[in-house]
């Protein structure tokens, strides 16, 4: 596949960098310098020009492109790339954008235009934010199989039960897989003899509630939940946000210390409570109790000030912090001095857009430690080698770093063993070691 990134930001150079083994590459950037750096950084071709300009476009190889991404900073700009790429292509165009309402027009309207598809950074951030909230020290959830299988990432603390326990003696559910464990720089597939270890980030794929069982029973206390959520920001991240939860049924507190962007917050969304403040106030956290929220989720316009009302938040007794980041260095920073998760819109977004680049059996891609490995989910043809075989024997053609998590067929959950005979047309959930993906996608 050829594709066309547009814009060489942290969003076009993740794309590439996913990209640049398996497919024909073009990046389109405006600056100068960045585009030479692109060129040395990166096996692609590297254009320096106007993405919005036909002239450019057709440098960078336009009339043989299957698929165009427009990833600049600007909604307005990659909008105006995707519409001038249709007026003389048919390839197929992704434009990001963070404004919702742009997303809302777009998708009342097929076509319009001229994006086949639109990536709403913002709203991705505050789905992952909501999902990752309703998983006990989770750091990364993701649904896959229409919402049947859910993929969970935790941090397993030193008081942990399954410190030292091997995963065939953790293995105590039966709708759940241990697929992975990234320990230090090491990823290791789970394995029956794996033993766990205080620290590991561990990766398990199943049903919801046995993924949700097992976090209750061996991450975390079970008195934990997540009631009182406390959303600092009233950017449109946090703005989106508080949304979510309240479309999901929840009531969630907003700090906002603009006046007029507080009201028009409390205006929009009728069951959250925005309280005009400044949340790195002590004062402030004391007398609205925020000690007392199960979640403070910073959602401001900086990392700083993000970094600073975590750790406030820490300070007074909140026990889990979600704060949003934009730059993507800063995300084990922000781990390691106690925020439970960060999160990075750029990596959502570029996550999201590499599912396109995929075969057409990939249905979805989730991306784990800075793309180490990966989980997806895919629709098994006929020629598919694990088809009309258990399990056990077919494993034998694939790398060893590749588990069979879970199976879909036909809105039914089967969780795989080694005596499991997958059949055409079931959807298979994998976590796949980043670095033997294409050979596992050429058997799938």
């Amino acid at each position: 596949m050829y594709v066309l990134i547009v814009g060489a930001g942290q969003v076009g150079k993740m794309i590439a960098s996913n990209l640049q083994d398996s497919h024909d590459v073009a990046v389109v950037e405006r600056d100068s310098e960045i585009a030479e750096e692109i060129s040395y950084s990166y096996d692609v071709l590297s254009v320096q020009g106007d993405g919005t300009e036909l002239e450019t476009l057709r440098e960078a190889g336009l009339e043989r492109a299957d698929l165009i991404v427009a990833c600049t900073d600007s909604d307005e700009t990659n909008i105006v790339v995707c519409g001038t790429a249709k007026s003389v292509s048919e390839t197929f165009t992704i434009a990001r954008v963070r404004r919702r309402t742009l997303l809302n027009t777009w998708e009342g309207s097929a076509g319009a235009f001229g994006v086949d598809f639109m990536v709403c950074t913002d709203l991705l951030v505050a789905q992952t934010i909501f999902r990752i909230s309703g998983f006990p020290q989770a750091q990364d959830v993701e649904m896959f199989a229409g919402g049947l299988v859910r993929m969970a990432e935790f941090d397993i603390g030193s008081d942990s039960p399954l410190v030292g326990q091997r995963v065939e003696e953790a293995d105590q559910y039966d709708s759940m897989t241990f697929a992975g464990v990234f320990r230090d720089d090491e990823m290791i597939v789970a394995r029956g003899e794996t033993v766990f270890s205080a620290g590991d980030r561990i990766v398990v794929i199943g049903s919801p509630n046995s993924v949700k069982e097992f976090a209750m029973a061996t991450v975390t206390d079970t008195t934990s939940s997540t009631d009182d959520v406390v959303i600092v920001g009233g950017s449109e991240i946090g703005f989106q946000t508080a949304r979510e939860f309240e479309a999901h049924g929840f009531e969630p507190r907003l700090v906002e210390r603009d006046h007029d962007r507080a009201r028009e917050i409390a205006e929009a969304l009728p069951k959250t409570f925005v309280m005009e403040s400044d949340a790195t106030d002590t004062e402030f956290l004391a007398r609205e109790h925020i000690d007392e929220a199960d979640i403070v989720i910073a959602a401001l316009d900086s990392d700083e000030k993000n970094l600073l009302v975590s750790l406030l938040a820490r300070r007074v007794g909140v026990d889990r912090t979600v704060a949003v980041i934009e730059n993507t260095e800063y995300g084990d920073l922000f781990e390691t001095v106690g925020i439970d998760v960060a999160i990075n819109p750029r990596e959502e977004t570029a996550e999201e857009i590499v599912r396109f680049t995929r075969t057409d059996q990939t249905e979805k891609i989730a991306m784990l430690e800075h793309d180490r490995a990966e989980v997806i989910e895919v629709e098994l043809g006929s020629g598919s080698a694990l088809i009309g075989r258990q399990i056990a024997d077919s494993m034998a053609e694939l790398p060893e770093c590749v588990v069979i998590g879970a199976i879909s067929r036909g809105g039914e959950l089967i969780t795989p063993r080694g005596t499991t005979v997958p059949e055409a047309g079931d959807h298979v959930v994998l976590f796949v070691d980043a670095t033997v993906l294409d050979e596992v996608s050429a058997v799938l």
